[in-house]
């Protein structure tokens, strides 16, 4: 925990959302494997991702748990919301469209980020985001290209929904600086389970999968999902809304990898060129960054962030209730 207080306060964000992205990669391995219907795995992954989100902020809040969902408000509430319509989207656009369409919308939801934070809440963004952005969408398109095709307008919908509310729920959380909204996501987990738990009572009705299958299920939804996205929805506590989103692209690339190594459904040639170009350019980003800022803080001016930001901790610590 020192070590991590130790870095910057963008090194703190970088490396929360790069981990948070990196422990969700196997999410679309697992689905894959699990093999239950969209309505199915909906409903699992709400409820268990919901109690798997509780349990994380009981552990870090404990008495102060009932404070840390109240000090989100209005804004959190939306947040849930956002990030609910976010998974359903997602699912919803690879059961109505090729896997590739839903990719290729969901790697602009940086672009969508960075307009919406323009106009809304006038960040600009460097030159070099922009330019990391182009690149890791060409990288992406690479990657998708062979499943990509005009599929239907039904399935590409989905996915632009799920890319809007995701951008949309990033640059909404940097309104409220200073205030973690990811508590809130218990709730977008219930509103997930209630949507597809009503699907399945109607359709094919309630029931346990397999032990096989209910054992991995567990293990995506109520460990990998909660875990992740809890990292992931803390991003914008340190970083512009369109490099959160920018960082969510490690998902799909080491996701990628993960199919190929455990399902033996390997990528195109053009899928390697694509992936190399993502990890390259957020790597090669990452670093000059570092030295940029190493560069640019002088070590007195890193000391005095370091002790104003414990001191602001130590407050926040203070005036939790239970304490």
């Amino acid at each position: 925990m020192n070590a991590f207080r130790a870095l910057s306060y963008r090194q703190q964000g970088l490396l929360l959302t790069g981990g948070g992205a990196l422990i969700m990669s196997p999410d679309a391995l697992l689905i894959k494997v699990v093999g239950l219907p969209d309505a199915e795995i909906l409903m699992w992954r709400g409820l268990l991702s919901a109690l798997g989100f509780l349990l994380i902020v009981v552990a870090r809040h404990g008495q102060g748990t009932w404070h840390a969902y109240r000090r989100c408000g209005w804004t959190g509430i939306a947040v849930s919301l956002l990030f609910g319509l976010t998974t359903c989207g997602f699912v919803l656009g690879n059961q109505y469209t090729k896997g590739g369409n839903v990719l290729m919308i969901l790697a602009g939801s940086p672009l969508i980020a960075a307009a919406l934070s323009r106009v809304f809440l006038k960040e600009r963004l460097p030159r070099r985001t922009w330019l990391a952005i182009g690149a890791c969408m060409v990288g992406i398109s690479l990657i998708v290209v062979d499943d990509a095709g005009v599929g239907s307008w039904v399935g590409n919908g989905f996915a632009l929904m799920a890319a809007t509310t995701l951008a949309i729920n990033f640059t909404l959380c940097r309104t409220r600086p200073g205030i973690d909204m990811s508590p809130m996501l218990t709730f977008s987990g219930l509103i997930v389970a209630v949507g597809g738990g009503l699907v399945v009572t109607s359709t094919t009705g309630l029931s346990l999968p397999p032990p096989d299958r209910l054992l991995l299920v567990v293990l995506l939804c109520l460990f990998i999902v909660p875990a992740g996205v809890t990292l992931l929805q803390r991003g914008p506590l340190y970083l512009p809304a369109a490099e959160v989103g920018l960082l969510l692209l490690l998902e799909v690339v080491v996701g990628t990898l993960w199919v190929w190594w455990l399902l033996g459904e390997r990528p195109a040639p053009l899928a390697f060129v694509g992936g190399g170009l993502v990890l390259g350019t957020l790597v090669a980003k990452g670093l000059y960054e570092r030295r940029l800022e190493t560069r640019l803080r002088p070590p007195e001016v890193a000391a005095r962030e370091g002790a104003a930001a414990e001191e602001g901790r130590s407050r926040a610590a203070l005036e939790r209730p239970g304490r």
